[in-house]
């Protein structure tokens, strides 16, 4: 916001200098150049109306941007919970079977170490 400011600032302050240049340095009439003044006063007026709506748009632009970011990061979170959960429903009976199958394994090895033992002796 604050830069909105300094710009809206800026075109005043440099609309003011301009149009007091314009205004020592031309060499019409008074009335002439009291139209132009009004005319360009209408002028800066119209685009400072522009901007400050052109301003709101985007500020409603970001705010439903936002929230369509936060529905989104919402929505993703929750497949990656559910996806999560699937995994380990499906990991969890393998799990059980390898842990068995590696006790299996050392079962067998201790009997072939304990059989290797015997024979030597």
């Amino acid at each position: 916001m604050a830069n909105g400011k300094s710009l809206l600032l800026g075109l005043m302050v440099g609309g003011a200098i301009s149009a007091a240049a314009t205004l020592l340095t031309t060499p019409s009439s008074g009335k002439d150049l009291r139209g132009r003044v009004k005319d360009q006063g209408f002028e800066w007026k119209d685009m400072i109306a522009n901007l400050k709506q052109d301003g709101l748009r985007l500020k409603e632009q970001l705010t439903e941007t936002s929230k369509e970011g936060a529905a989104l990061i919402k929505e993703l979170t929750q497949e990656m919970k559910k996806s999560v959960e699937e995994w380990k429903q499906t990991v969890e009976p393998h799990q059980e079977n390898i842990h068995q199958y590696l006790e299996q394994i050392e079962t067998s090895l201790k009997d072939l170490e304990e059989k290797v033992k015997s024979q030597q002796a």
